[in-house]
């Protein structure tokens, strides 16, 4: 807040992220006005509600309506109410935005996310809103805080996440009424008192303008209807005309008629005093996603250099028409009271072709940039050093941490790139390049678990449009890979039924990859419920079908999952036939390092089936393959293996050798349990099928 031009509301003000006004210098941000209102707000919170009269204790929190058009400084005043009244609350104050700038309501799901992650409490992936909203419930139930909820569309938003607790605090901002919670008196806010308006103009044009000529800056607050956002678009006028008078900027409002409101009305000044080349920038800036713009988006959008961007973009965050967003990047932010108005000028300038072309070019640059954010994670792979090498230089991150760093800024917008790009209802070729650079990039930033929220709405939304436009190949691609997230988070039932529902779309496609996959996949989800005769039953059917159609390396890699599943049931034979196959089709297939991790499976079958000197046997063939692999913590483990055989076997001299062997190869000195050889060859087994998954 303090970091912005202006606040949404257009009562908080400061000199960051503009030019100094003549006469002007404010450092610090400072609210102004409302003292009626925030007087009434505060006597509310005491009030005794329609329970208490009647001798009940309050159910649920109290809820502060602040009721004002966009514009009007509703967010500012209920920043400031919960900033008066944080040292009632200990567990402090909880801030979430109820609507995209776009108008779109933000789901219940994001929101509970959102405050429960302010809480510095767990949100599992894939959770649903009901589930959500009830853990923050609970979590809010033995607090006392304040939850800010920001442009609520309606009374179900705020009452999907209000607090069961009488001892939080709900102040909640709209444009209207909240019917439908009960016991809420709105306070509605209108003007600025001229005063505190006269005080908000004096920030951007300095006190002299304002006292050579009161009477004028009180017809400019009237022309504004005192309305924070008209006021601060004024001062932005005058504050880069320091010669024009107060009374100048009146008469051209005069001038613009009476059409439409005090806050279109000056806006209007202010677009057609701009050149040509950056009114039509500031018109494409509505096309932003979620209203948040860098210059790389603005400069993808009106075709420019990034560095005329920046520059463009600061001028608008001086005239008011943007707000700049604290952070460690560039960002500004449409203001919400605005996104009408441009929408309104892009529709009346701009053919529907250029429009659709310049949201082509955001999105294109997006991807491109998505990929340079994964590529320079990679560095020791030649193919992503050429992809980093032939980009532009604008296109190119300095650094993995600085990729991070634009990847966790950006996230709200890159997100909303997502919904945009699907938003006609298709999966065309851009569409799809965004999605899979978007789950790239953040996996390989943050990881599966830690980007797994953001992961589980991405495919939503491919599977969304796949369902609605009944395109079974791509239903059963976006199925599959919400199943993937949901093995690899735990929910091993719902990810049991993603992966049979895109086992149908793929047999619906006739797409015999996804069908394979989904097999293998339904039998390993079987296995980790442990329902090994399932999990044996569906690798086997998976395995037929890869052996149908010839395909060698995915079926050596099938026998090893069959024989897996087997062991787990405990039968050894059926397992060891398995293993000897797997064993052959590495072998056929010339992959070295997959046989000596077969053959190292095989050793350990036959030692659970009690046969020591065959499983010696196996295992000092398999530690001569994983020789010839080159793979050293392979034949540590094998080693190890031989070992503990050879203690069983009553040749405890031998086992320390082996034991001793494995110690060289890895460079330190490891007791008998540092490495367990049966768990690492078969997570070797396990990774192998997973990485083909």
């Amino acid at each position: 807040m303090a970091d912005q031009a202006v606040d949404d509301g257009g009562t908080k003000v400061s000199a960051k992220g503009r030019r100094p006004a003549a006469g002007s210098a404010p450092t610090e941000s400072q609210f102004l006005g409302r003292t009626r209102e925030l007087k009434e707000l505060r006597a509310d919170i005491e009030r005794a509600g329609l329970d208490t009269l009647s001798g009940r204790k309050a159910p649920r929190a109290r809820v502060l309506l602040i009721a004002g058009k966009p514009g009007s400084g509703r967010t500012a005043l209920a920043a400031e109410l919960a900033g008066q009244v944080a040292e009632s609350y200990p567990d402090g104050v909880l801030r979430a935005r109820l609507t995209e700038p776009d108008g779109t309501p933000v789901p219940t799901e994001s929101t509970a996310r959102e405050l429960l992650t302010a809480l510095g409490l767990p949100t599992p992936p894939g959770a649903g809103a009901d589930d959500l909203g009830e853990r923050l419930r609970e979590a809010l139930a033995v607090r006392r805080a304040v939850l800010v909820l920001d442009d609520a569309a309606d009374a179900e938003q705020v009452d999907a996440v209000l607090p069961d607790s009488p001892d939080c605090l709900v102040v909640a901002v709209s444009e209207g009424p909240l019917t439908g919670i009960a016991d809420v008196r709105p306070c509605t806010l209108g003007g600025l008192d001229t005063k505190s308006a006269l005080e908000l103009l004096g920030h951007f044009t300095g006190s002299v303008r304002i006292t050579v000529d009161p009477l004028a800056a009180e017809g400019l607050v009237e022309l504004c209807a005192g309305q924070p956002a008209a006021l601060v678009l004024a001062g932005g006028w005058l504050a880069a005309r320091p010669v024009s008078a107060v009374a100048d900027l009146s008469k051209h409002l005069r001038s613009e008629g009476e059409d439409g409101t005090a806050l279109a009305r000056v806006f209007r000044l202010a677009y057609t005093s701009l050149p040509s080349t950056a009114a039509r920038i500031l018109r494409l800036l509505s096309l932003a996603p979620a209203g948040l713009v860098d210059p790389h988006t603005a400069s993808a959008l009106a075709g420019c250099s990034v560095q005329a961007a920046r520059t463009t973009l600061d001028d608008f965050a001086a005239l008011g028409l943007l707000h700049a967003v604290p952070g460690p990047l560039p960002q500004y932010e449409v203001p919400g009271c605005l996104q009408p108005l441009l929408q309104g000028l892009v529709e009346a300038h701009d053919r529907p072709a250029e429009v659709q072309l310049a949201r082509a070019r955001m999105l294109e640059r997006t991807v491109r940039l998505l990929v340079s954010c994964r590529a320079i994670t990679e560095t020791d792979s030649s193919p992503a050093q050429e992809k980093l090498a032939g980009m532009p230089r604008a296109l190119r991150f300095p650094s993995p941490r600085a990729a991070e760093e634009w990847l966790t800024v950006r996230k709200p917008a890159l997100l909303a790139s997502a919904r945009l790009a699907v938003a006609d209802g298709e999966l065309d070729t851009l569409a799809r390049r965004l999605m899979a650079a978007l789950v790239r990039a953040m996996v390989a930033h943050f990881g599966t678990q830690a980007a797994a929220p953001e992961l589980y709405g991405i495919h939503r939304l491919v599977l969304d449009v796949a369902e609605r436009r009944k395109l079974p190949r791509e239903k059963a691609a976006a199925l599959l890979n919400l199943a993937d997230l949901d093995a690899q988070t735990g929910r091993s039932t719902d990810a049991l039924a993603r992966y049979r529902a895109a086992l149908d779309a793929g047999r619906e496609a006739n797409d015999p990859y996804a069908t394979g996959r989904a097999m293998e996949s339904v039998g390993g989800a079987h296995q980790e419920l442990g329902d090994y005769d399932r999990a044996a039953d569906w690798y086997g059917r998976a395995l037929a079908e890869r052996l149908a159609r010839g395909e060698r390396v995915d079926a050596a890699r099938l026998y090893g999952r069959l024989a897996t599943a087997h062991t787990y049931a405990g039968r050894y034979g059926e397992a060891l036939v398995n293993w000897r196959s797997a064993v052959a089709g590495h072998r056929k297939n010339g992959d070295v390092a997959a046989q000596a991790r077969a053959l190292s499976e095989t050793a350990r079958v036959q030692e659970y089936a009690g046969r020591p000197e065959e499983s010696l046997r196996t295992c000092q063939e398999a530690v001569e393959w994983a020789r010839r692999a080159d793979d050293v913590r392979l034949q540590a483990a094998l080693q190890l293996r031989l070992a503990d055989t050879l203690d069983r076997l009553g040749d405890p001299a031998a086992a320390r050798l082996h034991r001793a062997a494995a110690e060289r190869m890895l460079g330190e000195e490891l007791p008998e349990s540092a490495i367990d050889p049966e768990q690492d060859a078969n997570a070797c087994e396990i990774r192998s099928a997973s990485a083909e998954d």
